[in-house]
C-alpha cells in the first residue's frame, strides 16, 4: 500500500526539473519558496508574521538529536501537531504545508524522521529527490523504522510539544503522515496518552503482517483520518477492509476512504498532486482535529 517507489521513477524518466516545477508546481511559486521568504499574502502585519513563524529547532531522544521546524500562530497557545513529511523529507513543500496548518491556529513540527543519520533538510524538491537516486539513499535511513522506534519518536516529540508556550498542553496532540509516515500517524495515538488524532494520507506499511502492524494498533478514544490513494487500493484492496474491520472491532472513531487520486496527491512538489482531492483531504485534516484536540 505505497507506492514512492513508482513516483520516483516516474518523476525521474518523465520529468526534468525544469518541466516539472511548471508543471506540478503551476500552484504558484509560493508552493516551493523558502519559508522565510513567502510574499507577504496576508491583509495585515500580524498575518504577514504568521507566515514566518517557522524557526529550527532540535531534542534529545533516545537515540540521537531530533531536529525539526516548528511553526505556529504569533501569539497564543495552540493545540498541538506532529507533522513527518513523506519520503523525501522536509524541504520547501513541506515548510508550506506546515505553515499553513500553523494559519490554521496550531502549533506544528515539522520534524525529521531521518535525524538518526543526517539532520535538515537534504532534497529541495520530489523532483531532485528522483533525480538524484534518492529513493537508494534514504534506504539504510528507512530500515531503522520499526514500530518501537516510531512510537519513541512520537512519544518525544509530543513531550517537547507539550513544554513550548505556544502549545496549549492541556489539549491533544495530533500527529499527520504522508506516503512512508503514514504509519506514523496511525500508530501515533498508540504511542503516548497526549496524542489524541492520527492522519495518513496515501500512507504506507498501515496494514502488514505480524502483532505490529499499524492497523492493529488503534485506540479506542482517539480520532482516525486515512486517506488511501486509488493506485495503492488497487494494488492491496483488502487494506481498507483490514483498516476498517480493525476500527469498528476496537470501537473507535475512523474515518477510511479511498480518494479518486493517485498516491502522492496531497503534497503540492509531488506529480500525482491533485488540488481539488488535496483541498478535500485538507477540510477533513481540519475536521478531525476539530473534534478530537
Amino acid at each position: 500500500m505505497c507506492d514512492e517507489q513508482d513516483l520516483a521513477r516516474w518523476a525521474k524518466s518523465k520529468l526534468s526539473r525544469r518541466t516539472f516545477g511548471g508543471g506540478a508546481l503551476a500552484m504558484g511559486a509560493v508552493a516551493c519558496a523558502p519559508y522565510d521568504s513567502y510574499p507577504d499574502v496576508a491583509g495585515s502585519e500580524a498575518d504577514a508574521a504568521n507566515l514566518r513563524s517557522g524557526r529550527k529547532v532540535s531534542f534529545q531522544t533516545a537515540d540521537g538529536t531530533l531536529d525539526g521546524e516548528f511553526f505556529h500562530p504569533a501569539s497564543g497557545s495552540h493545540p498541538a501537531v506532529i507533522f513527518w513529511p513523506d519520503i523525501a523529507g522536509i524541504r520547501p513543500a513541506k515548510r508550506q504545508m506546515a505553515q499553513r496548518l500553523a494559519d490554521a491556529g496550531y502549533a506544528v513540527l515539522l520534524a525529521n524522521p531521518y535525524y538518526r543519520d543526517v539532520a535538515g533538510q537534504q532534497f529541495e524538491d520530489f523532483a531532485g529527490f528522483a533525480g538524484s537516486d534518492g529513493f537508494q539513499k534514504v534506504r539504510p535511513w528507512r530500515e531503522k523504522f520499526t514500530a518501537a522506534t516510531i512510537s519513541a519518536d512520537n512519544a518525544s516529540a509530543a513531550d517537547w510539544l507539550s513544554a513550548q508556550p505556544e502549545v496549549d498542553s492541556q489539549r491533544g496532540i495530533g500527529v499527520q503522515g504522508y506516503c512512508m509516515t503514514g504509519s506514523f500517524a496511525v500508530l501515533g495515538p498508540w504511542s503516548g496518552e497526549k496524542i489524541q488524532a492520527g492522519a495518513s494520507f496515501h500512507g504506507g506499511g498501515l496494514v502488514s503482517e505480524g502483532e505490529n502492524s499499524p492497523h492493529l494498533r488503534l485506540i479506542a478514544d482517539a480520532h482516525y483520518l486515512i486517506a488511501i490513494a486509488q493506485n495503492d487500493d488497487a494494488k492491496a484492496p483488502d487494506a481498507k477492509t483490514a483498516l476498517r474491520n480493525s476500527a469498528e472491532a476496537i470501537g473507535t472513531t475512523a474515518e477510511i476512504d479511498v480518494y479518486p487520486a493517485d498516491h502522492g496527491w496531497c503534497v503540492p512538489d509531488s506529480p500525482s498532486y491533485d488540488e481539488v482531492e488535496a483541498e478535500r483531504a485538507w477540510a477533513r485534516l481540519l475536521a478531525t482535529y476539530a473534534s478530537a484536540l
